[in-house]
């Protein structure tokens, strides 16, 4: 039996713990499908284009992972309408627990064959977020502070899209 998973978040920008999530996953699956959602209420630094592409580049080592984008969908219907029997999370703090546990059986609802698997990164990586790394963005120095938390083409991007400002 195929083992696949949907793991979705915005993904905007991608962090070291969204790689590592990513990692972690292509070693328990035999396919991860990695989600970029949107949503009305978020206000985007990258198009969903460009979160593609660079998680694209970002995963291209792992032959099991593929990248994806829904929109103003329920992930539990993305997932299902895509063959997975199991959603990938990350939890980094208790509030990411409390929420995520509250989700997965809000989905159980929907359906009760897809499973949620819930992953917690090391401790130099977990308490950082994509809106983290937006907020360190501009003054002076920044590029050696968000290298430590975001791979080099994020950080490239990001770097990219201030100049253009």
């Amino acid at each position: 039996m195929l083992r696949k998973a949907v793991y979705a978040g915005s993904f905007d920008p991608i962090t070291n713990g969204h790689l590592w999530v990513i990692e972690e996953g292509a070693k328990l699956f035999d396919e991860l499908v990695i989600a970029v959602g949107t949503s009305q209420e978020k206000v985007y630094t990258f198009t969903t284009e460009e979160r593609v592409e660079m998680l694209a580049e970002l995963t291209k080592q792992y032959p099991n992972v593929r990248v994806d984008s829904f929109q103003y969908e329920f992930l539990i219907n993305y997932a299902m309408t895509n063959g997975a029997s199991y959603l990938l999370r990350g939890i980094r703090t208790q509030s990411d627990y409390d929420y995520e546990r509250q989700m997965r059986h809000i989905n159980s609802d929907f359906s009760s064959d897809i499973q949620t698997v819930f992953l917690i990164p090391p401790r130099h990586i977990a308490e950082v977020s994509s809106s983290l790394i937006k907020s360190l963005v501009g003054p002076k120095g920044w590029e050696n502070i968000i290298k430590q938390y975001a791979p080099e083409l994020v950080c490239r991007k990001l770097a990219d899209k201030l100049n253009n400002m």
